[in-house]
Protein backbone atom coordinates (compact mmCIF):
# COMPACT_ATOMS: atom_id res chain seq x y z
CA UNK A 1 0.00 0.00 0.00
CA UNK A 2 2.95 2.69 0.83
CA UNK A 3 4.26 1.66 -2.67
CA UNK A 4 1.27 2.66 -4.11
CA UNK A 5 1.17 6.14 -2.34
CA UNK A 6 4.36 7.35 -4.25
CA UNK A 7 3.24 10.54 -5.94
CA UNK A 8 5.24 13.37 -7.66
CA UNK A 9 6.29 15.81 -4.71
CA UNK A 10 4.18 18.41 -6.36
CA UNK A 11 1.50 16.61 -5.48
CA UNK A 12 1.66 15.76 -2.17
CA UNK A 13 2.74 19.87 -1.76
CA UNK A 14 -0.24 21.31 -3.92
CA UNK A 15 -2.22 18.89 -1.51
CA UNK A 16 -0.91 20.10 2.41
CA UNK A 17 -0.31 23.23 0.61
CA UNK A 18 -4.53 23.37 0.53
CA UNK A 19 -5.14 21.34 3.47
CA UNK A 20 -3.58 22.67 6.24
CA UNK A 21 -5.00 26.35 6.34
CA UNK A 22 -8.34 24.12 5.71
CA UNK A 23 -7.70 22.07 9.03
CA UNK A 24 -6.58 24.84 11.23
CA UNK A 25 -9.82 26.78 10.14
CA UNK A 26 -12.10 23.55 10.63
CA UNK A 27 -10.29 23.16 13.78
CA UNK A 28 -11.34 26.98 15.03
CA UNK A 29 -14.41 26.96 14.21
CA UNK A 30 -14.55 22.96 16.11
CA UNK A 31 -12.88 24.28 18.81
CA UNK A 32 -14.73 27.45 19.17
CA UNK A 33 -17.61 24.73 20.05
CA UNK A 34 -15.91 22.71 22.41
CA UNK A 35 -14.86 26.11 24.27
CA UNK A 36 -18.55 27.00 24.31
CA UNK A 37 -19.44 24.10 25.03
CA UNK A 38 -17.01 23.96 28.31
CA UNK A 39 -18.05 27.62 29.22
CA UNK A 40 -21.62 27.17 29.85
CA UNK A 41 -21.24 23.81 30.65
CA UNK A 42 -19.87 25.12 33.87
CA UNK A 43 -23.52 27.05 34.54
CA UNK A 44 -25.24 23.81 34.57
CA UNK A 45 -26.53 20.42 33.10
CA UNK A 46 -29.75 22.39 31.77
CA UNK A 47 -27.61 25.47 29.60
CA UNK A 48 -25.44 22.06 28.40
CA UNK A 49 -28.28 20.28 26.86
CA UNK A 50 -30.39 23.45 25.89
CA UNK A 51 -27.34 24.82 23.86
CA UNK A 52 -26.50 21.92 22.32
CA UNK A 53 -30.16 21.29 21.44
CA UNK A 54 -29.60 24.72 19.86
CA UNK A 55 -27.02 24.14 18.29
CA UNK A 56 -28.38 20.71 16.67
CA UNK A 57 -31.29 23.23 14.87
CA UNK A 58 -28.72 25.74 13.70
CA UNK A 59 -26.09 22.88 12.51
CA UNK A 60 -29.39 21.38 10.12
CA UNK A 61 -28.97 25.63 8.61
CA UNK A 62 -25.26 25.28 8.71
CA UNK A 63 -25.39 22.02 6.70
CA UNK A 64 -27.85 23.94 4.20
CA UNK A 65 -25.55 26.70 3.77
CA UNK A 66 -22.43 24.22 3.14
CA UNK A 67 -24.49 22.55 0.87
CA UNK A 68 -24.86 25.97 -1.65
CA UNK A 69 -21.02 25.99 -1.04
CA UNK A 70 -19.82 22.02 -2.37
CA UNK A 71 -22.54 22.77 -5.22
CA UNK A 72 -21.02 26.17 -5.84
CA UNK A 73 -17.51 24.57 -5.61
CA UNK A 74 -18.33 21.81 -7.93
CA UNK A 75 -18.16 24.79 -10.75
CA UNK A 76 -15.78 27.09 -9.50
CA UNK A 77 -12.89 24.32 -9.26
CA UNK A 78 -13.57 23.55 -12.64
CA UNK A 79 -13.61 26.87 -13.79
CA UNK A 80 -10.68 27.74 -11.83
CA UNK A 81 -8.90 25.26 -13.84
CA UNK A 82 -9.91 27.23 -17.10
CA UNK A 83 -9.19 30.36 -15.47
CA UNK A 84 -12.82 31.79 -16.44
CA UNK A 85 -12.92 34.24 -13.59
CA UNK A 86 -15.93 35.66 -15.50
CA UNK A 87 -17.31 32.58 -14.66
CA UNK A 88 -16.79 31.76 -11.19
CA UNK A 89 -18.51 35.21 -10.61
CA UNK A 90 -21.37 33.87 -12.07
CA UNK A 91 -21.64 30.96 -9.61
CA UNK A 92 -20.82 33.27 -6.65
CA UNK A 93 -23.89 35.10 -7.53
CA UNK A 94 -25.66 31.98 -7.79
CA UNK A 95 -24.78 31.01 -3.80
CA UNK A 96 -25.10 34.13 -2.76
CA UNK A 97 -28.67 34.36 -3.64
CA UNK A 98 -29.56 31.03 -2.41
CA UNK A 99 -27.56 31.49 1.01
CA UNK A 100 -29.24 34.72 1.97
CA UNK A 101 -32.56 33.78 1.08
CA UNK A 102 -32.33 30.63 2.91
CA UNK A 103 -30.76 31.97 5.94
CA UNK A 104 -32.71 35.07 6.48
CA UNK A 105 -35.85 32.48 6.15
CA UNK A 106 -34.32 30.16 8.74
CA UNK A 107 -33.19 33.00 10.87
CA UNK A 108 -36.47 34.85 10.73
CA UNK A 109 -38.61 31.43 12.05
CA UNK A 110 -36.06 31.18 14.87
CA UNK A 111 -36.64 34.38 15.99
CA UNK A 112 -39.71 34.64 16.00
CA UNK A 113 -40.39 31.38 17.62
CA UNK A 114 -37.64 30.34 19.23
CA UNK A 115 -39.79 27.67 21.88
CA UNK A 116 -41.84 25.91 19.56
CA UNK A 117 -39.14 25.00 17.11
CA UNK A 118 -36.92 24.26 19.60
CA UNK A 119 -39.64 22.11 21.04
CA UNK A 120 -39.02 19.87 17.66
CA UNK A 121 -35.69 18.14 19.02
CA UNK A 122 -36.79 17.60 22.92
CA UNK A 123 -39.68 17.30 25.40
CA UNK A 124 -37.68 18.48 28.08
CA UNK A 125 -39.03 22.35 29.19
CA UNK A 126 -35.51 23.20 31.13
CA UNK A 127 -33.67 22.31 27.73
CA UNK A 128 -36.55 24.05 25.10
CA UNK A 129 -36.15 27.28 27.70
CA UNK A 130 -32.49 27.46 27.31
CA UNK A 131 -32.31 26.47 23.93
CA UNK A 132 -34.73 29.28 23.44
CA UNK A 133 -33.08 31.73 25.31
CA UNK A 134 -29.51 31.07 23.41
CA UNK A 135 -31.29 31.04 19.71
CA UNK A 136 -33.48 33.69 19.42
CA UNK A 137 -30.03 35.68 20.33
CA UNK A 138 -27.90 34.10 17.62
CA UNK A 139 -30.67 34.11 14.80
CA UNK A 140 -29.46 36.36 12.26
CA UNK A 141 -25.73 35.65 12.91
CA UNK A 142 -26.13 32.82 10.71
CA UNK A 143 -27.40 35.25 7.93
CA UNK A 144 -24.18 36.76 7.85
CA UNK A 145 -22.34 33.55 8.68
CA UNK A 146 -23.52 31.92 5.73
CA UNK A 147 -22.48 34.78 3.43
CA UNK A 148 -19.10 34.66 4.74
CA UNK A 149 -18.93 31.16 4.28
CA UNK A 150 -19.62 30.88 0.70
CA UNK A 151 -17.04 33.76 -0.64
CA UNK A 152 -14.23 31.96 1.87
CA UNK A 153 -15.74 28.40 -0.07
CA UNK A 154 -14.84 30.33 -3.84
CA UNK A 155 -11.73 31.44 -2.78
CA UNK A 156 -10.97 27.72 -1.36
CA UNK A 157 -12.10 26.51 -4.72
CA UNK A 158 -9.61 28.44 -6.38
CA UNK A 159 -6.79 27.27 -3.89
CA UNK A 160 -6.68 29.88 -1.54
CA UNK A 161 -7.48 28.16 1.90
CA UNK A 162 -5.54 30.76 3.84
CA UNK A 163 -8.33 33.10 3.90
CA UNK A 164 -10.49 30.88 5.79
CA UNK A 165 -8.23 30.20 7.91
CA UNK A 166 -7.34 34.19 8.98
CA UNK A 167 -10.80 35.17 9.10
CA UNK A 168 -11.75 31.73 11.29
CA UNK A 169 -9.09 31.68 14.09
CA UNK A 170 -9.81 35.72 14.51
CA UNK A 171 -13.56 34.58 15.01
CA UNK A 172 -12.89 32.29 16.90
CA UNK A 173 -10.72 34.22 19.43
CA UNK A 174 -12.87 37.12 19.46
CA UNK A 175 -15.95 34.65 20.69
CA UNK A 176 -13.75 32.86 23.15
CA UNK A 177 -12.66 36.24 24.37
CA UNK A 178 -16.47 37.71 24.73
CA UNK A 179 -17.24 34.57 26.45
CA UNK A 180 -15.01 34.94 29.25
CA UNK A 181 -16.23 38.34 29.46
CA UNK A 182 -20.15 38.27 29.26
CA UNK A 183 -20.86 34.55 30.46
CA UNK A 184 -19.19 35.65 33.20
CA UNK A 185 -19.00 39.67 33.80
CA UNK A 186 -15.48 39.69 33.72
CA UNK A 187 -13.88 43.25 33.15
CA UNK A 188 -16.74 45.36 34.69
CA UNK A 189 -19.74 43.58 32.14
CA UNK A 190 -22.80 42.16 33.48
CA UNK A 191 -23.00 38.29 33.97
CA UNK A 192 -24.83 37.29 31.52
CA UNK A 193 -25.03 33.58 31.68
CA UNK A 194 -26.23 31.69 28.04
CA UNK A 195 -27.66 35.19 27.18
CA UNK A 196 -23.40 35.88 27.32
CA UNK A 197 -22.78 33.35 25.32
CA UNK A 198 -25.21 34.25 22.79
CA UNK A 199 -24.09 37.71 21.96
CA UNK A 200 -20.51 36.93 21.90
CA UNK A 201 -21.29 34.30 18.95
CA UNK A 202 -23.20 37.06 17.25
CA UNK A 203 -20.55 39.49 17.19
CA UNK A 204 -17.82 37.45 16.57
CA UNK A 205 -20.26 36.63 13.32
CA UNK A 206 -20.47 40.41 12.60
CA UNK A 207 -16.60 40.71 12.84
CA UNK A 208 -16.10 37.25 10.90
CA UNK A 209 -18.77 39.51 8.14
CA UNK A 210 -16.83 42.29 8.00
CA UNK A 211 -13.40 41.13 7.48
CA UNK A 212 -14.82 39.04 4.51
CA UNK A 213 -16.28 41.86 2.62
CA UNK A 214 -12.79 44.00 3.16
CA UNK A 215 -11.37 41.22 1.75
CA UNK A 216 -13.49 40.82 -1.50
CA UNK A 217 -13.40 44.52 -2.29
CA UNK A 218 -10.07 45.87 -1.19
CA UNK A 219 -7.08 42.89 -1.21
CA UNK A 220 -8.15 39.73 -3.36
CA UNK A 221 -6.40 39.80 -6.54
CA UNK A 222 -6.99 35.96 -6.97
CA UNK A 223 -10.82 36.00 -8.11
CA UNK A 224 -11.44 40.09 -9.22
CA UNK A 225 -15.16 40.92 -8.54
CA UNK A 226 -17.31 41.76 -11.36
CA UNK A 227 -20.67 43.21 -10.01
CA UNK A 228 -22.51 42.91 -13.18
CA UNK A 229 -21.73 38.90 -13.49
CA UNK A 230 -22.25 38.69 -9.82
CA UNK A 231 -25.81 40.15 -9.68
CA UNK A 232 -26.96 38.77 -12.89
CA UNK A 233 -25.54 34.98 -13.28
CA UNK A 234 -27.40 34.27 -16.19
CA UNK A 235 -29.60 31.39 -17.87
CA UNK A 236 -26.83 28.82 -18.38
CA UNK A 237 -25.07 29.49 -15.29
CA UNK A 238 -28.55 29.40 -13.71
CA UNK A 239 -29.28 25.97 -15.38
CA UNK A 240 -25.86 24.39 -14.74
CA UNK A 241 -26.14 25.45 -10.54
CA UNK A 242 -29.56 24.13 -10.57
CA UNK A 243 -27.99 20.90 -12.10
CA UNK A 244 -25.02 19.92 -10.26
CA UNK A 245 -25.67 22.25 -7.13
CA UNK A 246 -29.49 20.87 -6.27
CA UNK A 247 -28.05 17.27 -5.78
CA UNK A 248 -25.49 18.87 -3.08
CA UNK A 249 -27.65 20.72 -1.37
CA UNK A 250 -30.58 18.54 -1.07
CA UNK A 251 -27.71 15.83 -0.19
CA UNK A 252 -26.96 17.97 2.43
CA UNK A 253 -30.38 19.35 3.75
CA UNK A 254 -31.40 15.65 3.81
CA UNK A 255 -28.50 14.30 5.36
CA UNK A 256 -28.27 16.93 8.16
CA UNK A 257 -32.23 16.82 8.84
CA UNK A 258 -31.27 12.79 9.50
CA UNK A 259 -28.17 13.61 11.68
CA UNK A 260 -30.10 16.06 13.85
CA UNK A 261 -32.52 13.08 14.07
CA UNK A 262 -30.36 11.37 16.25
CA UNK A 263 -30.02 14.10 18.88
CA UNK A 264 -33.98 13.99 18.61
CA UNK A 265 -34.22 10.34 19.60
CA UNK A 266 -31.62 11.02 22.53
CA UNK A 267 -33.61 13.90 23.72
CA UNK A 268 -36.89 11.75 23.55
CA UNK A 269 -35.24 8.32 25.78
CA UNK A 270 -35.35 7.69 29.04
CA UNK A 271 -32.65 9.68 31.07
CA UNK A 272 -32.35 12.05 28.30
CA UNK A 273 -30.89 14.80 30.14
CA UNK A 274 -27.73 12.60 31.43
CA UNK A 275 -27.87 11.47 27.50
CA UNK A 276 -27.43 15.00 26.33
CA UNK A 277 -24.85 16.10 28.46
CA UNK A 278 -22.43 13.28 27.37
CA UNK A 279 -23.27 13.52 23.80
CA UNK A 280 -22.83 17.44 23.93
CA UNK A 281 -19.30 16.60 25.24
CA UNK A 282 -18.58 13.76 23.18
CA UNK A 283 -19.64 15.65 19.81
CA UNK A 284 -17.85 18.69 20.32
CA UNK A 285 -14.34 16.25 20.97
CA UNK A 286 -15.34 13.94 17.70
CA UNK A 287 -15.87 17.18 15.92
CA UNK A 288 -12.51 18.47 16.64
CA UNK A 289 -11.16 14.91 15.38
CA UNK A 290 -12.87 14.95 12.16
CA UNK A 291 -11.40 18.20 11.10
CA UNK A 292 -8.06 16.67 9.78
CA UNK A 293 -10.73 13.94 7.31
CA UNK A 294 -12.47 17.22 6.39
CA UNK A 295 -9.47 19.15 5.49
CA UNK A 296 -7.98 16.28 3.23
CA UNK A 297 -11.47 15.29 1.72
CA UNK A 298 -11.79 19.10 0.92
CA UNK A 299 -8.62 19.64 -0.31
CA UNK A 300 -8.97 16.54 -2.66
CA UNK A 301 -12.20 18.23 -4.07
CA UNK A 302 -9.90 21.06 -5.48
CA UNK A 303 -7.90 19.16 -6.45
CA UNK A 304 -9.90 16.65 -8.52
CA UNK A 305 -11.92 19.43 -10.18
CA UNK A 306 -9.13 21.81 -11.23
CA UNK A 307 -7.40 18.56 -12.81
CA UNK A 308 -10.86 17.95 -14.84
CA UNK A 309 -11.21 21.83 -15.73
CA UNK A 310 -7.33 21.57 -17.27
CA UNK A 311 -8.28 18.84 -19.36
CA UNK A 312 -6.48 15.93 -18.10
CA UNK A 313 -7.05 12.54 -18.95
CA UNK A 314 -9.74 10.53 -17.54
CA UNK A 315 -6.93 7.43 -16.26
CA UNK A 316 -4.94 10.47 -14.79
CA UNK A 317 -7.61 11.85 -12.48
CA UNK A 318 -8.89 8.24 -12.08
CA UNK A 319 -5.32 7.39 -10.43
CA UNK A 320 -4.96 10.52 -8.66
CA UNK A 321 -8.76 9.63 -6.77
CA UNK A 322 -7.17 6.34 -6.14
CA UNK A 323 -4.16 7.57 -4.01
CA UNK A 324 -6.11 10.11 -2.22
CA UNK A 325 -8.59 7.03 -1.34
CA UNK A 326 -5.76 5.55 0.22
CA UNK A 327 -4.36 8.82 1.86
CA UNK A 328 -7.89 8.76 3.85
CA UNK A 329 -7.30 5.06 5.28
CA UNK A 330 -3.74 6.34 6.63
CA UNK A 331 -5.35 9.82 7.94
CA UNK A 332 -8.24 7.89 9.75
CA UNK A 333 -6.08 5.53 11.81
CA UNK A 334 -3.67 8.45 12.53
CA UNK A 335 -6.97 10.59 14.01
CA UNK A 336 -8.48 7.75 15.31
CA UNK A 337 -5.78 7.95 18.73
CA UNK A 338 -7.08 10.94 19.10
CA UNK A 339 -10.37 9.61 20.85
CA UNK A 340 -8.65 6.82 22.58
CA UNK A 341 -5.84 9.22 24.26
CA UNK A 342 -9.01 11.64 25.24
CA UNK A 343 -11.31 8.42 26.91
CA UNK A 344 -8.03 7.40 28.46
CA UNK A 345 -6.34 10.59 29.76
CA UNK A 346 -8.59 13.41 29.60
CA UNK A 347 -12.63 12.99 29.87
CA UNK A 348 -12.17 11.74 33.76
CA UNK A 349 -9.04 13.93 34.93
CA UNK A 350 -9.84 17.43 32.68
CA UNK A 351 -13.23 17.44 30.90
CA UNK A 352 -15.42 16.05 33.31
CA UNK A 353 -13.75 17.93 35.95
CA UNK A 354 -15.16 21.21 34.99
CA UNK A 355 -19.05 19.73 34.07
CA UNK A 356 -21.81 19.65 36.85
CA UNK A 357 -23.17 16.59 35.24
CA UNK A 358 -23.72 12.95 36.82
CA UNK A 359 -22.22 10.06 37.11
CA UNK A 360 -23.97 8.23 34.78
CA UNK A 361 -23.70 10.89 32.29
CA UNK A 362 -19.68 10.30 32.59
CA UNK A 363 -20.50 6.38 31.92
CA UNK A 364 -22.34 7.60 28.85
CA UNK A 365 -20.11 9.89 27.76
CA UNK A 366 -17.00 7.10 27.62
CA UNK A 367 -19.03 4.73 25.64
CA UNK A 368 -19.58 7.43 23.13
CA UNK A 369 -15.69 8.12 22.71
CA UNK A 370 -14.70 4.37 22.36
CA UNK A 371 -17.83 4.01 19.52
CA UNK A 372 -15.75 7.10 18.18
CA UNK A 373 -12.65 5.17 17.73
CA UNK A 374 -13.93 3.53 15.16
CA UNK A 375 -16.61 6.16 13.55
CA UNK A 376 -13.39 8.42 13.07
CA UNK A 377 -11.71 6.04 10.74
CA UNK A 378 -14.95 5.20 8.66
CA UNK A 379 -16.25 9.33 8.48
CA UNK A 380 -12.58 9.55 7.37
CA UNK A 381 -12.80 7.16 4.33
CA UNK A 382 -16.51 8.01 3.68
CA UNK A 383 -15.50 12.06 3.46
CA UNK A 384 -13.09 11.46 0.72
CA UNK A 385 -15.42 9.50 -1.23
CA UNK A 386 -18.56 11.83 -1.17
CA UNK A 387 -17.14 15.11 -0.45
CA UNK A 388 -13.10 14.52 -2.24
CA UNK A 389 -13.82 12.34 -5.21
CA UNK A 390 -17.11 12.26 -6.26
CA UNK A 391 -18.52 15.54 -5.85
CA UNK A 392 -15.08 16.71 -7.41
CA UNK A 393 -15.17 14.69 -9.96
CA UNK A 394 -18.77 16.09 -10.71
CA UNK A 395 -20.74 13.01 -10.15
CA UNK A 396 -22.97 14.66 -7.49
CA UNK A 397 -26.15 12.67 -7.62
CA UNK A 398 -24.53 9.61 -7.18
CA UNK A 399 -22.59 11.40 -3.85
CA UNK A 400 -26.11 12.25 -3.01
CA UNK A 401 -27.99 9.22 -3.20
CA UNK A 402 -24.83 7.51 -1.46
CA UNK A 403 -24.45 9.77 1.41
CA UNK A 404 -28.36 9.64 2.56
CA UNK A 405 -29.31 6.26 1.19
CA UNK A 406 -28.13 4.60 3.93
CA UNK A 407 -29.88 6.72 6.69
CA UNK A 408 -33.12 6.72 5.75
CA UNK A 409 -33.62 3.13 5.16
CA UNK A 410 -31.71 1.82 8.30
CA UNK A 411 -30.27 3.84 10.58
CA UNK A 412 -32.38 6.37 11.64
CA UNK A 413 -35.61 4.12 11.55
CA UNK A 414 -33.68 1.74 13.21
CA UNK A 415 -32.66 4.32 15.94
CA UNK A 416 -36.07 5.25 16.51
CA UNK A 417 -37.62 1.54 16.84
CA UNK A 418 -35.10 0.41 18.97
CA UNK A 419 -34.64 3.52 21.65
CA UNK A 420 -38.84 4.69 21.51
CA UNK A 421 -40.44 1.30 20.18
CA UNK A 422 -38.45 -1.55 22.60
CA UNK A 423 -36.99 0.98 24.73
CA UNK A 424 -33.46 -0.56 23.98
CA UNK A 425 -30.11 1.00 25.78
CA UNK A 426 -28.40 4.08 24.01
CA UNK A 427 -25.47 1.91 24.51
CA UNK A 428 -27.04 -0.26 21.52
CA UNK A 429 -28.70 3.21 20.04
CA UNK A 430 -25.97 4.83 19.89
CA UNK A 431 -23.77 2.02 18.11
CA UNK A 432 -26.59 1.17 15.68
CA UNK A 433 -26.01 4.81 14.67
CA UNK A 434 -22.55 4.19 13.34
CA UNK A 435 -23.70 0.98 11.45
CA UNK A 436 -24.76 3.16 8.06
CA UNK A 437 -21.35 4.24 7.71
CA UNK A 438 -20.07 1.08 7.47
CA UNK A 439 -22.13 0.30 4.79
CA UNK A 440 -21.57 3.31 3.02
CA UNK A 441 -17.59 2.83 2.97
CA UNK A 442 -18.24 -0.17 1.21
CA UNK A 443 -20.63 0.94 -1.51
CA UNK A 444 -18.45 4.24 -1.88
CA UNK A 445 -15.19 2.26 -2.42
CA UNK A 446 -16.10 0.10 -5.05
CA UNK A 447 -18.09 2.98 -7.04
CA UNK A 448 -14.53 5.46 -6.93
CA UNK A 449 -12.50 2.12 -7.91
CA UNK A 450 -14.59 1.55 -10.84
CA UNK A 451 -14.26 4.92 -12.29
CA UNK A 452 -17.21 6.32 -13.90
CA UNK A 453 -17.37 9.40 -11.33
CA UNK A 454 -14.87 11.95 -13.88
CA UNK A 455 -17.36 14.69 -15.34
CA UNK A 456 -16.56 17.74 -16.97
CA UNK A 457 -19.41 20.54 -15.87
CA UNK A 458 -17.93 23.51 -17.32
CA UNK A 459 -18.97 25.49 -20.94
CA UNK A 460 -16.85 27.19 -23.12
CA UNK A 461 -19.52 29.43 -24.32
CA UNK A 462 -20.99 31.33 -21.24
Amino acid sequence: MLKSLRRPEGDYRALFALMIPIILQNLASSSLGLCDTLMVGILGQNELGGLNQANTIFFVFQLFTFGIMSGGSVLIGQYWGKKDIGAINRVMGMSFYLAFGVSMVAATAVFLFPSEIMALTTNDPALIDCAARYSRIVAYSFVLNSLSMVYISAQRSAENSSLGMIVLITSMATNIFLNWVLIFGNLGAPVMGLEGAATATFISRVIEFLMVVVYMFFIDKRIPIMPKKMLKPGKAIAQDYIKYATPVVINETLWSAAYSMYAVVYGHMQGASDIIAAYSVTGSIERIMLVLCNGVGTAAAVIISKQIGEGRKKIEVLETGRWLLKLSVITGLITAVLPIITERFLLDGFIYEVFNISGNAMGIGHMMMLVTVVRVIVKTYNYMIIVGILRGGGNVKTAAVLDVLFMYIWSVPGCFIAALVFDAPIEVVYIFALSEDIIKAVVGGWLVHRGEWIHDVTRNDI
